[in-house]
């Protein structure tokens, strides 16, 4: 029998920095890291803090095999790498792919550049997973899998970042993240990636009435959001890359507003699983 599971973990929900205390236990204080599984296939995107314990689950359970996607380069979404414990085992095999940089750096040049004195103790000589680097340009689609497809988007964000449509067996994903949206305009992109997607998780890092203050930063609110997710089609819209600053009370608040003006939304939580 095949295994049609398409289904989301996350693992880090927050944006620029983790963060701890009793204020943050219910969503959680990982940076951005989101589990995918198409049928017995496992793909990660982004390397945030979340990372680390994604790792640690992969290994308990035995996974040998992983594709990692970078959106971008910035700390809060490559903090985790380093400390991802697949990349030490010389049995795992791991695809690392990027496209945010193109014609800039490679794939294997950002990643041996962030795992490098001074900036950590030791170069990537030091890991023993076969490590595959792809590197790709915004606009292609990805077929790391048979039957999985990804679209890929170039977002509006400093220095660029790449968002994912992920379609597999007739039903879609779509990682909006991080982008900045211009007042007034409805980005063709953002609603291109979400259009008729199962589940679309946006950048919500602000509210509309913080966008002023925040100009320029490359980031979204959950009203601009729930405005595509309606425009697209969209059947569930997760609020994710949380504002470090964000309490859980303020992102219940949050949540319930963003859920009155789209019934199908839900701020996203480190360790929450979401079956598409």
């Amino acid at each position: 029998m095949s295994n049609d599971q398409f289904q989301v973990k996350f693992w880090g929900v927050r944006g620029s920095i983790p963060v701890s205390g009793p204020e943050f236990d219910r969503y959680g204080g990982n940076t951005s890291c989101i589990e995918v599984r198409c049928g017995d296939h496992l793909m990660i995107f982004d390397a945030g803090s979340g990372l680390r314990e994604a790792g640690f689950a992969m290994l308990n359970e035995g996974v040998t095999h992983v594709d990692l996607f970078f959106s971008h380069c910035h700390y809060d979404h490559i903090i985790g790498l380093p400390f991802f414990k697949a990349i030490y085992y010389p049995s795992i095999n791991v695809n690392i792919w990027s496209g945010h940089l193109n014609g800039k750096m490679s794939t294997k040049e950002m990643v041996d550049q962030f795992i490098s004195p001074p900036w950590f103790p030791v170069k990537t000589d030091i890991c023993q997973a076969t490590m595959n680097f792809r590197d790709f340009r915004a606009g292609d689609t990805l077929s790391p899998h048979s039957g999985v497809r990804i679209k890929t988007y170039m977002l509006n964000h400093p220095g660029g970042a790449i968002g994912y449509r992920i379609e597999w067996e007739g039903r879609a994903i779509a990682l909006v993240f991080d982008i900045e949206h211009i007042p007034g305009t409805h980005d063709p992109v953002a609603l291109e990636m979400m259009k008729g997607a199962d589940l679309a998780i946006y950048d919500c890092t602000y509210n509309e009435d913080e966008m002023q203050r925040f100009k320029g930063f490359g980031h979204s609110t959950w009203q601009h959001g729930t405005e595509l997710a309606k425009m697209a089609g969209t059947k569930r819209f997760a609020l994710f890359h949380h504002a470090p600053s964000r309490t859980d009370e303020q992102l219940g608040k949050m949540e319930k507003d963003a859920q009155a003006a789209f019934p199908g939304a839900f701020a996203a939580r480190d360790n929450q699983v979401v079956d598409i």
